[in-house]
């Protein structure tokens, strides 16, 4: 880039640039030339972290190897084998940890193991893992907002900035989040805003600011707060929403527009309760499998390649019909198609694992039909 700057700045003179006058806005004030008229219209909308006031970055462990784990019942042995460690040099040794100005193996040995510390935690696309969810082994595990993620609750997961060329960063999670979620670079986190608040009685609450709310209903009458969640879901999904705000997605948490009208609200919130339940796993589409797994052998997955719409996990085991479509498609930073496999290598598939990806491989499809179809009615 600073060679690109000099070649110019060398083969140019101040009489020959073409400047443009650049007026700075609120509340930014970026030195960048803007589409101001555009930006004027996406600023009318309201952000997700408005309208969701409560909200947290993932979940970071500092030993992700050790308190995660693909197996609920692996991850309880090794915890409990820690814990019946008495010495502390001998324990970071044999499960290769180690300590920080946090963290003493010392102090973590003092814990009580209780297997309610073991939850599902959301840590890659469509690949829920388990985590021992304590304080004793998370380095910062974001507990006052997490907690919410504990019980039948659901998240909208979004981030403050977008790198270049992506607008692609947004998915949800109904368990604790792990850093890193839909992200694969070092340009900021990605933040999980929950649906709901736990309160000190066990009732629920809305994470969601009245006055937005309001408004939002004096256009399109009384809703539920799923119907706000699948409002926004859907709207962030839309192709040309992310292509006509995509500079301003760039640099702050995505703002979304307010309802046009009852009929189009109704519309967009139909196409998100169907992205949310695909997404989860929870749409009766989910198990109308698009493709095969058709010979039998080790399942265990070592180079992976795709040819003609078959996803190879070694040299003669192959997912086929699978669309490029799905293979390449991105949530966040990850090709999901491709990142859940390569996050398996050299291990054997189980008949569950291979049925989840069928499952993956649905979403992805059916999203990217979904997509286009909100474009296509024009409901934004």
């Amino acid at each position: 880039m600073r060679h690109e700057k000099f070649e110019y700045l060398n083969a140019n003179s101040l009489e020959k640039i073409d400047w443009k006058n650049i007026v700075p806005t609120a509340p930014n004030y970026e030195w960048v030339a803007r589409d101001t008229k555009t930006q004027q219209e996406y600023r009318k909308g309201f952000s997700v972290a408005e309208i969701f006031p409560i909200s947290s970055v993932g979940i970071v462990t500092s030993r992700d190897d050790f308190v995660i784990d693909f197996d609920k019942d692996i991850l309880k042995k090794r915890m409990i084998d820690f814990l019946s460690t008495e010495n502390p040099k001998e324990s970071l040794t044999k499960f290769g940890l180690k300590e920080n100005l946090k963290w003493k193996a010392v102090n973590a040995l003092k814990h009580n193991f209780d297997e309610q510390n073991i939850t599902p935690i959301s840590y890659r696309p469509f690949d829920n893992r388990f985590v021992y969810y304590h304080d004793d082994f998370i380095e910062r595990s974001r507990i006052e907002v997490m907690k919410h993620l504990l019980n039948k609750n659901i998240g909208l997961v979004a981030r403050r900035q977008m790198p270049e060329d992506q607008t692609t960063y947004f998915f949800l999670s109904k368990n604790v989040m792990a850093d890193g979620y839909i992200r694969s670079d070092n340009k900021g986190s990605e933040s999980v805003f929950p649906l709901y608040l736990q309160s000190k009685n066990g009732s629920k609450i809305p994470n969601l600011k009245k006055e937005i709310v309001d408004e939002i209903e004096k256009t399109v009458g009384k809703v539920s707060p799923e119907d706000i969640f699948d409002y926004i879901y859907a709207v962030l999904h839309s192709p040309n929403y992310r292509e006509k705000y995509k500079e301003f997605l760039k640099i702050d948490f995505p703002r979304v527009p307010y309802p046009k009208n009852a009929k189009s609200f109704k519309e967009l919130v139909a196409f998100g309760a169907e992205l949310r339940t695909l997404d989860l796993f929870e749409s009766p589409k989910i198990n109308q499998f698009i493709t095969t797994y058709p010979i039998v052998g080790s399942n265990v997955v070592e180079k992976l390649s795709y040819k003609d719409g078959k996803v190879f996990i070694n040299k003669d085991q192959y997912f086929g019909n699978v669309p490029e479509v799905a293979y390449n498609f991105h949530i966040g930073g990850y090709q999901p198609a491709q990142k859940w496999l390569k996050d398996r290598k050299a291990r054997s598939l189980t008949n569950s694992d291979i049925e989840h990806y069928q499952k993956i491989i649905v979403a992805l499809k059916e999203t990217e039909r979904i997509m286009r179809n909100i474009d296509l009615n024009n409901l934004l």
